[in-house]
């Protein structure tokens, strides 16, 4: 899947492992395997095998955007980055046909 940033500051913090450690401490080695896992996936639906990353969709104030585990308490903010998001017949997002993301945050606690 190919990937794109909320903002060039946060590009910038995972544009190589140094950045990663400098910006995600003890996270970091998590951090850069989930993105290389988003890399090489074919589509978002790639995750729904991977129960470790435990991909979903968020609900509430957040509704629209989608999570991926880092550690217990920290995720990747992403979003479907498509106009229009690729639904399903029920209206659902269509996991199958997100091919782009563009991530929001990285390591963000919201709970």
């Amino acid at each position: 899947m190919k990937i794109r940033y909320k903002n060039n500051k946060l590009e910038k913090s995972v544009v190589d492992a140094k950045s990663i450690i400098k910006n995600y401490g003890t996270r970091a080695k998590l951090v850069k395997q989930r993105l290389e896992e988003v890399k090489a996936a074919k589509s978002l639906a790639d995750f729904q095998f991977m129960p470790k990353a435990n991909c979903h969709e968020l609900k509430g104030n957040r509704k629209g955007k989608l999570a991926i585990d880092i550690s217990a308490n920290h995720r990747i903010i992403f979003i479907p980055n498509h106009d229009p998001h690729p639904t399903k017949d029920d209206g659902g997002l269509d996991w199958s046909q997100v091919f782009e993301i563009l991530i929001e945050s990285i390591g963000e606690d919201y709970h």
